[in-house]
């Protein structure tokens, strides 16, 4: 049994990472999908919230457990007996950043290998931080994200969701 792990920060959920997850959870009999719990980012989420909503935005596929994790990705790989690293590609900068990850990690643990996901056209421009800049400004993210998200971003700006 193939168990692959997914790891991001997922601040919020989009429908990329939705698709990225179902993908992989047809590939690998077990997708462990990893939030990590202190990235160096402005979280709009805190942890619990990250994996709660990821959750619930995964609860269709079986094969597929959320996860919270500290440090090293490829660390918690191995803790986990994960054999590949899932990530989603959407451009060009996307796959030059997941390069110099994958030789990287591969030099830390050369028993974890890559795969990537080519992003589904219709998500390429989907980015969580463009995602919450639109809906602190009254946006409508409604198409990016599952629902469940659109209405916990709407909330923490304290507006209505879009319609």
């Amino acid at each position: 049994m193939v168990t692959a792990l997914y790891p991001g920060s997922f601040d919020p959920v989009t429908v990329g990472h939705v698709d990225v997850a179902t993908r992989g959870a047809k590939v690998f009999e077990k997708l462990v999908v990893g939030v990590y719990d202190t990235p160096s980012k402005n979280l709009l989420f805190n942890t619990h919230e990250r994996t709660k909503l990821m959750t619930d935005a995964l609860a269709h596929l079986p094969n597929v457990e959320v996860v919270t994790f500290s440090g090293l990705v490829v660390r918690f790989a191995r803790e986990i007996n994960a054999e590949v690293i899932v990530r989603g590609l959407r451009s060009g900068s996307d796959f030059e950043y997941e390069f110099d990850m994958a030789f990287m990690n591969r030099r830390l643990e050369p028993e974890v290998d890559l795969v990537c996901f080519m992003t589904s056209q219709d998500y390429m421009f989907v980015s969580a931080s463009l995602l919450k800049e639109v809906a602190k400004l009254g946006g409508d993210i409604t198409e990016m994200v599952p629902p469940n998200v659109a209405q916990a971003v709407y909330s923490k700006f304290k507006l209505p969701v879009a319609e």
